[in-house]
């Protein structure tokens, strides 16, 4: 079979047979070489002890040397090209995992051969290796056709690779997403039976495997994976609760569906590097997938057939924030997609009656920094198949953000204060600190919002005007 490798690859090949010990590229590398595609970061495996190769690794990575994965017989090091790109390697000495049936984290002994070392791997397109720098070709279990099939197959029985890391479950659905592929039948039957499993490991891990699938180029595939094998029930029960009973006299959108419709439509509304919101977009995403997950919870059937579901973008902000603590997510990323979630309604209302400036101000105010994800995300969510509506809404979103424009030219949203601080509403008023301070000054702030920028004198008799009407 013909390869073009990396020559860091065969160099790095060349100094371990220089010392006696075996090194192939493994995983994800081979995989991609096959399927066309480069990577500057490389997984090799190798014969030798971490205290025999890092002598040898730290020669060979002069940029740069990592051994967070010691203890997992993992060490990494790096090295930049006359270009100025980067190699980043990892090799690891052959080994074996095994879960502990009530461990969260995997046990390792080491292996003595290559063949045993991918047998332990995640799926057949994985468990592929590359001898360097012989460049031979290793391939026991037949992943270079699953990989031409497009195929997801466990090397061993999937029940024993399942039970050994539950991990590599979510890392099925994962793939789904990133290289859409699909799961071979009794590989797919051992994750929906097993899907319990997952629950013994740590949601860092989880989370870290669900980032990857949303990022993907087809998040919308991997999260239907990851319902539909069972696995989204034991880590993330709001979103297969989605999957609401519609019956004959009660009809509303399948919110299910619906939000598949919205991921896609949002990953669409991303921009290139240099827009406002990157593709791809994780926050953005997240908010697309939780965006209704209130909506279970506030379902009432209304007469006439109807059904509503009142407040749920508050309450499914709250279960937002939930979910995502419990998955490890970074405080930032949990204060934003709530948020979104939270704000994901507010424009509706322009659509029935086109707002003030001052209500405009208000809604970039309060959305803050993620005013052009909740814009996207509030397109997206706009899922109508009646054309006339589609264009009223998409018309009036338009027009809106024209206003935005405008009003940002004349001022700077995100610099909006009272025409008065605090120490002036303190000194004109006679007042120490304390709450009457706070209200005054909240009051201040809101004229400002429905006035725009007013003059000082105008500012103090409105200030005087208020404070006389609490003394009432």
């Amino acid at each position: 079979m013909d390869f073009e490798v990396w020559p860091e690859a065969i160099e790095l090949g060349e100094m371990f047979a220089e010392e006696g010990y075996e090194l192939a590229l493994v995983g994800g590398p081979v995989r991609d070489l096959l399927l066309h595609r480069r990577s500057h970061d490389l997984d090799f495996c190798t014969s030798a002890r971490p205290e025999q190769f890092e002598p040898i690794l730290r020669r060979w990575g002069h940029d740069g040397f990592w051994d967070m994965g010691r203890k997992f017989g993992t060490l990494g090091a790096m090295r930049r090209r006359p270009d100025g790109t980067e190699v980043q390697v990892e090799i690891t000495t052959y080994r074996s995992d095994e879960y502990d049936p009530d461990s969260r984290k995997p046990e390792v002994s080491y292996g003595d051969s290559l063949e045993g070392d991918l047998s332990r791997r995640d799926f057949t397109v994985n468990a592929m290796a590359l001898r360097v720098p012989d460049l031979e070709f290793v391939d026991p279990f037949g992943g270079a056709n699953d990989l031409s099939k497009r195929v997801l197959r466990t090397p061993v029985d999937p029940r024993q690779s399942f039970d050994d890391d539950p991990l590599r479950m979510m890392r099925a659905v994962r793939f789904v997403a990133q290289l859409g592929f699909g799961i071979e039948p009794e590989t797919a039957e051992a994750i929906c039976t097993m899907a319990d499993r997952l629950g013994i490991v740590s949601a860092e891990r989880v989370r870290d495997e669900l980032v990857k699938l949303l990022l993907s180029d087809r998040p919308r595939a991997g999260i239907e994976a990851f319902v539909d094998s069972g696995l989204a029930d034991v880590v993330f029960p709001e979103i297969p609760a989605l999957q609401l009973e519609i019956d004959e006299h009660h009809r509303h959108k399948d919110v299910f569906e619906h939000t598949m419709i919205v991921i896609d439509r949002a990953v669409a509304l991303e921009t290139g590097p240099d827009g406002p919101v990157p593709a791809p977009d994780l926050t953005l995403r997240l908010a697309a997938l939780m965006h209704d997950i209130g909506k279970p919870k506030t379902r009432r059937f209304e007469a006439g057939g109807k059904v509503s579901f009142h407040h749920h973008d508050a309450v499914g902000a709250k279960m937002t924030r939930k979910r995502l603590k419990a998955l490890r997510f970074d405080h930032h990323v949990v204060d934003d997609v709530s948020e979104l979630v939270n704000l994901h309604l507010r424009f509706h209302g322009y659509v029935d009656e086109p707002w003030t400036d001052a209500a405009v101000r208000r809604y970039v105010k309060d959305a803050g920094p993620l005013y052009e994800r909740l814009n996207r995300l509030t397109r997206a969510d706009a899922t109508t198949q009646n054309r006339r509506k589609a264009l009223v809404f998409k018309t009036a979103m338009d027009e809106m953000e024209e206003r935005v424009r405008a009003l940002k030219e004349q001022e700077d949203f995100n610099a909006i204060r009272p025409d008065l601080n605090g120490n002036e509403i303190m000194q004109e008023l006679g007042l120490e600190p304390g709450p009457q301070v706070g209200a005054a000054y909240r009051h201040m702030l809101d004229y400002r919002l429905d006035n725009g920028p007013v003059g000082r004198e105008e500012a103090l008799a409105e200030l005087h005007r208020w404070y006389d009407a609490q003394q009432q």
